[in-house]
């Protein structure tokens, strides 16, 4: 008995979804985000394989299903690097907030023209 090419091939994609999904809610969530920003740019071999089905597409519904595959894999790769910077954002150091007991002796610093804090001059 053979099946039809078709029915393989939504079958192996049915199978992917659900490892898929076993494997990434298995991730505790303190994990998630910085393991997926970083495959997020793995995706990038969508996008080629986007640009072979677009290569191999002989009819207008190839040719739509490439550009969709193409939209959605440009969309993850870039959306991983963003997510990447806002997590490196996080880490840089913030500038120093003065606490308010400061600020009346850099105001009377500034008034009588010293640049150092507490001197008067």
């Amino acid at each position: 008995m053979q099946y039809p090419a078709l029915l393989v091939d939504v079958t192996i994609f049915v199978l992917a979804l659900w490892v898929g999904f076993e494997v990434i809610s298995k991730v505790p969530a303190t994990l998630h985000t910085p393991l997926m920003s970083a495959a997020n740019s793995i995706h990038g071999i969508v996008l080629a394989g986007a640009m072979l089905i677009a290569v191999t597409a002989n009819n207008a519904v190839g040719y739509v299903i490439a550009f969709i595959a193409a939209a959605f894999a440009a969309a993850n790769v870039v959306g991983g690097y963003v997510v990447t910077g806002r997590m490196l954002k996080m880490f840089k150091r913030r500038p120093a907030i003065p606490s308010p007991g400061d600020a009346p002796a850099a105001v009377n610093a500034a008034a009588n023209g010293s640049s150092r804090k507490g001197t008067a001059t």
